[in-house]
């Protein structure tokens, strides 16, 4: 999200928790929960220049939101306690539920975030992605957050034609990531993967110690999941955005993970987490493969609420982020509400009614 669109949501959010609009619509959008999604917990100030730094937010600020969920009336449960609720209607006077989830598998989960929880008496799920755990695995984009910062210059060859920029500012560092990245987004995995990797041999950067620097290994992954508090559902395994692949290769990401977990941890894998998680990462089809697979639950990265409508469709939950740049207990119960996301789906629908309407005029 670029600055200009942050500073707006943020004060969108901000007014609504001023007015209290999202405590007057709550009772109608509030749903049966929600599925926070995070990545990194980590107490670490950002850096000057630090794009990534969406993905993390602080101990403190999680212990906070923790405490602001159970104020708001919503119980903390376990994935499999939350499938279940779902599987069946609700009974009155149920209180909504509130998952707390983690991607990629970050060796500060272990070290920051479980004693948070730990402490709070609160479930959470990690997704494992099982190449990361193998310490083989390509984190990309904080390979690509490496080099900019480093470099005082990069040249890139997109779409046949060479970019230049220029990285002598933080301004320029910020700008040349949000191009870069998202056009990588655009590539195909592995060709995304090349031009990173190109990028950081320019610079004389070697990125291929970052996973095992940075994530859990499986003796860590082994220990977290030895507690009662914790589940762990799988990833994919080379964390590829599966809408890209074909259908024999998307299947195989998402069986070969879970079955690798259940064979490091001697237990059933039930839930997934689908990389990216957004409309042109993950859809039917791959939704359709989760149920296959045998999956309980399998979250995305839409955003959202959980409505009685998704008791039908368990593998493709919306979730909300716990996003560094929005550390503020205003937004966070603005979101419980559920009110943004409800205007968001209303947008939605008002912007696709047109293109409905002529295709079949």
């Amino acid at each position: 999200m670029d600055p200009y669109t942050t500073r707006m949501v943020k004060a969108a959010l901000s007014a609504a928790d001023m007015t209290g609009a999202g405590n007057w619509l709550a009772p109608y959008t509030r749903g049966r929960g929600v599925i926070f999604m995070l990545h990194h917990v980590s107490p670490e100030p950002p850096d000057e220049f630090e794009p990534n730094r969406i993905l993390k937010v602080t101990p403190d600020f999680l212990e906070a939101v923790i405490g602001e969920v159970r104020a708001a009336g919503f119980e903390p449960v376990s994935l499999d306690d939350a499938a279940a609720r779902l599987a069946r209607p609700a009974v009155p006077g149920e209180r909504p539920f509130a998952c707390f989830t983690l991607d990629d598998g970050y060796r500060d989960n272990l070290e920051n975030a479980f004693p948070v929880f730990e402490r709070n008496d609160v479930p959470f799920a990690v997704y494992v992605a099982t190449d990361y755990a193998d310490g083989v695995g390509d984190l990309w984009w904080l390979t690509l957050e490496t080099v900019l910062r480093q470099a005082d210059e990069v040249t890139v060859s997109m779409d046949g034609d060479y970019r230049h920029f220029p990285l002598t500012k933080a301004a320029e560092k910020y700008a040349a990531f949000e191009r870069i990245y998202w056009w990588l987004r655009s590539l195909p995995e592995l060709r995304a993967r090349e031009v990173v990797g190109e990028l950081a041999r320019s610079i004389g950067y070697d990125p291929s110690g970052e996973c095992r620097r940075l994530v859990m290994n499986w003796a860590e992954i082994r220990q977290l999941a030895d507690h009662p508090l914790v589940t762990i559902g799988a990833h994919t395994r080379r964390h590829f955005a599966l809408a890209k692949l074909s259908a024999e290769e998307a299947a195989s990401e998402i069986v070969t993970s879970v079955r690798r977990i259940e064979a490091e941890l001697g237990r059933p894998c039930r839930h997934f987490s689908y990389p990216y998680g957004c409309r042109s990462s993950a859809g039917d089809r791959e939704f359709r493969m989760c149920a296959e697979a045998g999956l309980v639950t399998a979250t995305t990265t839409r955003k959202g609420l959980i409505m009685p409508r998704h008791g039908n469709s368990l593998t493709s939950l919306p979730r909300v982020s716990l996003n560094g740049d929005f550390q503020d207990l205003r937004y966070i119960r603005v979101m419980l509400s559920g009110a943004p996301f409800a205007l968001l789906d209303a947008m939605r629908r008002a912007v696709s009614a047109p293109a409905r309407d002529a295709s079949t005029g």
